[in-house]
């Protein structure tokens, strides 16, 4: 199965808490279903310290939980508009097209 959305892609929350955001995608985990967007579902931790070795401090930490795939729409780095992702064969290559304007891009 192909990815619709990407690593580095821009994308719009479309539902949750955190509706109405948009942020960068940091990492697509594939198999949870699931992608991590900087700024996005900001939790916070509170972590032990940890001894010698790592030199990691204690303390409340926050960083960016995953959220379900299907909470994410497209930016289409074209139009600038969120949009459904649909699949074209150009030159041999699987590209992803964009169902507003029809542009393709990696």
């Amino acid at each position: 199965m192909a990815a619709k959305i990407k690593r580095k892609d821009r994308v719009l929350v479309i539902a949750g808490d955190d509706r109405g955001a948009q942020g960068e995608v940091l990492r697509v985990l594939r198999k949870e279903n699931r992608v991590v967007v900087a700024g996005v579902n900001i939790v916070k931790k509170h972590q032990r310290p940890r001894p010698t070795g790592r030199g990691q401090v204690g303390g409340i930490i926050e960083f960016e939980a995953p959220i379900h795939i299907s909470n994410v729409m497209l930016i289409c780095p074209k139009c600038n508009r969120p949009t459904r992702v649909g699949f074209v064969v150009e030159g041999g290559r699987k590209l992803r097209q964009c169902k507003k304007c029809q542009a393709t891009f990696v």
